[in-house]
């Protein structure tokens, strides 16, 4: 149960502290003073979508702090041990928001995630508002309700039939490595078989395209070349150049050459240098000889870089890498040669898995069918104590055959309708086009009844789920409120004396002017109070009688 809401700068609220009893807890106030904000800081704290118009205007964070008691065996608590959150039955989560959109969520002061948030506070609380009723009204929403019903029976057969769907994905996808079907395996190999006589008819070789450029660079600058060559040549050569000084200076030095070791190895030095400058006008010559280019081969050389071009920008940034590329893709090639057997079989597999799921889908479908027809029955039961005596409730299911069937969502088959008749000798028919709104309030309540069972919820909250009722059938409903609340602590926003008559504990919630600005208070009413409360909601004024009727309205509800 939630025992504790400490709620800080949400909206109207500058703080409030409200200590909850097990039971039924009625909250009740004057239209606008703030019942939303109540239900909108427990939302917050729950989990749901924090927004920066909640912080009270001039403040910088908003805070919510929600103190649960459960059973040390309970969901919840099973949830926190898997998130290594010790917990013996005491479960305190606090939610910051600030205004720059900072989330600082903590249970029993770890931090957690808003999704750990969720997971925990699934199995806690249950809201039941105005728009719930468009969330069962909506049929995309309606086989969860059933499904819920189903607990781990529905969910053990969906994970069957999502694991089949997984190996039917991976099936598939092994096929369309093979080249997909028979014409989607002649367009790749179509492909395949072009690319590789592409590359092949290229004849690459390793380091190609860098001599090429090289090549290309010296057509293009064979004047350059051939003059600067010529000139150095010539330095080296003519009469009086470099070779002729050498050679003088060497005949000069061996003169004196034994007169001293010094000496000798200077000409030694310098009989090295003249035979290097010998060589290099060799190179220099043969470089010269060598740069003779015609209109062909410079026309041939561009027309290979452009060729190596195209297979670099379609097949790999060098040679060694388009190499690469069409040694895989002849591997590939030859793996779609010889696929047909193999891609037979991966078929035959799915069909096998479809026939899995199909088989998952009918257990599902009958499963579904069965506990439909026993919810049907137990809402019309409901409906009876709610003043619609003659309701019909039913659940249609649209058939599917093996042929038909959709066999692609983990969530089986099943399409499905709530279909309703309130009045007698009326044909049923889809839920949203027939139900009033006094109607939707009384069903929803009978279908919390039948669901709040499940997941383990310790507290219903219901935002004026009265709407749209009075007379006999609200107090039809403020007895079921108060038959709930014996085994699930109930928090109701009510504007109806009877449920506030029926409640254990009840709280108002008024606003109320202060230095210029608006306030928005809870308190926690005593006998007297409660009273007064009752007597407003009734529309009497403050007299004698009308304080006796009070007095007796509580009376009836009394266990």
């Amino acid at each position: 149960m939630l025992s504790r809401l400490y709620v800080k700068n949400i909206a109207l609220i500058k703080e409030a502290d409200i200590e909850f009893d097990s039971g039924l807890n009625v909250l009740s106030g004057e239209t606008g003073s703030g019942k939303s904000i109540i239900l909108d800081s427990i939302n917050f704290v729950l989990g749901s979508k924090a927004d920066k118009t909640m912080i009270r205007h001039g403040e910088q964070e908003a805070l919510v702090k929600a103190e649960f008691k459960v059973d040390g065996g309970s969901e919840a608590v099973a949830v926190l041990k898997d998130y290594d959150i010790d917990s013996e039955g005491e479960i305190i989560i606090s939610r910051k928001f600030s205004i720059d959109g900072k989330n600082n969520i903590k249970i029993n002061g770890n931090s957690v995630t808003l999704a750990m948030l969720k997971a925990v506070t699934l199995h806690l609380v249950d809201v039941h508002g105005q728009s719930e009723h468009f969330f069962l009204l909506n049929e995309n929403n309606q086989l969860k309700v059933i499904d819920s019903l189903l607990g781990e029976n529905a969910e053990n057969i969906k994970k069957q039939i999502s694991s089949y769907l997984t190996e039917k994905r991976q099936l598939k996808d092994k096929i369309s490595l093979l080249g997909g079907d028979e014409t989607e395996r002649e367009r790749k190999l179509d492909l395949l078989e072009y690319q590789i006589k592409e590359i092949e008819n290229a004849d690459l070789k390793i380091g190609e395209f860098e001599e090429l450029k090289e090549r290309r660079n010296k057509i293009l600058n064979v004047e350059k070349i051939l003059s600067a060559v010529n000139f150095v040549k010539d330095c080296l050569n003519e009469d009086g150049g470099v070779s002729d000084k050498l050679y003088s200076s060497s005949r000069e030095l061996g003169r004196i050459s034994g007169i001293s070791e010094e000496y000798n190895n200077i000409l030694i030095r310098l009989e090295a240098v003249g035979d290097d400058v010998a060589d290099i006008a060799s190179s220099l010559t043969d470089i010269a000889d060598s740069l003779t280019f015609d209109e062909n081969e410079a026309q041939a050389v561009e027309d290979r870089i452009s060729l190596i071009k195209s297979l670099i920008k379609k097949y790999g940034a060098t040679e060694e890498e388009i190499i690469a590329y069409k040694d895989r893709i002849t591997v590939e090639r030859d793996a779609i040669f010889n696929s047909t057997e193999l891609i037979e079989r991966y078929t035959k597999q799915i069909e096998d898995c479809d026939d899995k799921i199909y088989a998952l889908c009918v257990k599902l479908s009958d499963l579904r069918k069965q506990t439909a027809k026993t919810f049907c029955k137990s809402v019309e039961a409901e409906l009876r104590t709610l003043n619609i005596p003659d309701a019909v409730f039913n659940i249609k299911f649209n058939e599917f055959t093996r042929e038909t069937a959709n066999l692609q969502s983990s969530n089986g088959c099943d399409e499905v309708y709530f279909e309703f008749s309130a009045n007698k000798g009326e044909p049923v028919k889809p839920l949203s086009k027939v139900i009033s709104g006094g109607e939707i309030s009384r069903f929803m309540l009978a279908v919390k009844t039948q669901l709040k069972n499940l997941n383990g919820i310790s507290t219903y909250i219901f935002d004026e789920i009265d709407a749209g009722i009075s007379g006999y059938t609200a107090d039809t409903v403020a007895r079921k409120f108060k038959n709930m609340a014996q085994s699930t602590q109930i928090l109701a926003v009510s504007h109806l004396p009877q449920i506030c008559a029926a409640s254990d504990t009840q709280y108002l919630i008024f606003k109320k002017e202060d230095g210029g600005n608006t306030y928005t208070y809870i308190n926690k009413l005593n006998d007297e109070q409660r009273i007064e409360e009752i007597i407003r909601l009734i529309g009497n004024v403050n007299s004698q009688s009308a304080h006796q009727h009070a007095v007796e309205l509580i009376k009836q509800y009394k266990n």
